[in-house]
């Protein structure tokens, strides 16, 4: 075997050190990268819009409908790198028909569901049912017949019906609160209860992804929110995006200290796979993890942030800087999860030897397939603000502020 792996490590110029054969090439690629990043999207999205619902956080009511409506857009998205990753979708249903009690991945099938059909539909049903029955005797066509099916035939508007919508919807939310959690909490689960992998074995990784998850989320919102107002030609809330803003820098400054928290409590442990560690973080990860994930991600986020929300600056300076701070923070995430999944499986069992990870372009591993996964939610989002319009009727137009 040694042999082997000598003269595999020959054909793979880049692998460095001892590699077993089985380890020179990646088992999780691109999609594997996506699936996270796509959760951790729903769960912040859905927990910002909590905050309005729950926590009366009233400066966050022009967004609450929008990012229920985000939240749904990339719940819908999530399974979809799983399956394109196993090359067999009929076989998801498996996991329903036969389901395995001990397996954090296989429950994934019930979280999914738990939080598509009992959370988000639910909600966003019970917030938009009064709006929907107006829609469907306002409008005609295929509008209205539409309409009509999503009434589900509940057509009272008397205000007694409508608070017990209200009153139904806080409850789902605060029961989804911990649901949200729950769906990207495991995710964190799986991959820190790996004990073979020092990369991933950590108590704190299920924590970690929560937070970035909420920072994401958080960042999410406020760029489609942004984008979508000027594309409307609408006045965007100062007042809704400093808090945006401030709740986007208060989670970063979170999420920035676990995972510092997590990286010294690697370094006092000093096990025997620190070395490899220091070497994959030094040589591997640079630019992904030092310059992508830390730099760019986090620290010039975090200084826009607080600047643009606690400096003495001009309103229009104050969302160039909000938009790029979002911007930014979506990058560094998505270097986060690349980190942790590809990060994972660069170094060998021995713990003396690197192999690389080569990104394909064609095919369902590929960075094409990964775009086109990643621009679907925005695309099902389209769809659903033009179906189930989120916008406050009371904003004021630009041309008439100007």
């Amino acid at each position: 075997m040694l042999f082997a792996s000598i003269a595999a490590v020959q054909n793979l110029p880049e692998a460095t050190g001892y590699m077993y054969p089985n380890e020179f090439e990646l088992h999780w690629g691109l999609l594997i990268v996506v699936y996270p990043y796509l959760t951790g999207l729903v769960a912040g999205a859905f927990i910002l819009a909590s905050l309005e619902r729950v926590f009366n956080v009233k400066a966050l009511q022009p967004v609450y409908r929008l990012s229920l409506l985000t939240a749904l857009s990339f719940m819908l998205a999530a399974p979809l790198p799983l399956l394109a990753h196993l090359g067999h979708p009929e076989r998801a249903l498996e996991m329903f028909l036969t389901p395995h009690t001990q397996s954090a991945m296989a429950m994934f099938g019930f979280v999914y569901a738990w939080y598509l059909a009992v959370v988000l539909l639910l909600e966003i049903w019970f917030d938009y049912r009064k709006a929907i029955v107006m829609w469907s005797r306002e409008s005609k066509g295929v509008r209205k017949f539409i309409y009509k099916v999503l009434s589900l035939g509940a057509t009272d508007t008397t205000d007694a019906a409508v608070n017990f919508d209200d009153k139904i919807g806080r409850v789902i939310t605060i029961i989804g609160i911990p649901s949200a959690f729950l769906l990207h909490g495991y995710v964190g689960f799986i991959f820190g209860s790996v004990k073979a992998n020092p990369w991933w074995s950590s108590v704190l990784m299920p924590i970690v992804f929560l937070f970035s998850a909420i920072v994401s989320g958080i960042a999410l919102v406020l760029l489609v929110y942004m984008v979508t107002t000027m594309l409307r030609w609408k006045q965007i809330s100062m007042t809704c995006l400093n808090k945006l803003g401030e709740l986007l820098l208060y989670a970063l400054i979170v999420d920035f200290a676990l995972e510092l928290l997590d990286f010294i409590h690697r370094l006092y442990e000093s096990e025997e796979s620190i070395n490899i560690l220091r070497e994959m973080i030094s040589g591997r990860l640079f630019i992904s993890l030092i310059v992508t994930q830390i730099l760019l991600g986090t620290a010039i986020p975090m200084l826009s942030l607080a600047w643009a929300r606690f400096g003495r600056l001009p309103d229009e300076m104050r969302k160039i800087l909000f938009l790029i701070a979002a911007f930014l923070v979506q990058v560094g995430i998505f270097s986060t999860r690349w980190n942790v999944v590809i990060g994972g499986q660069l170094f060998s069992k021995s713990l003396r030897g690197l192999t690389v990870y080569k990104l394909e372009l064609m095919g369902l591993e590929g960075l094409f397939m990964a775009m086109a996964l990643l621009a679907l939610p925005f695309v099902i989002l389209f769809v659903l603000t033009k179906l189930l319009p989120p916008w406050a009727p009371s904003e004021a137009s630009v041309s008439t502020e100007t």
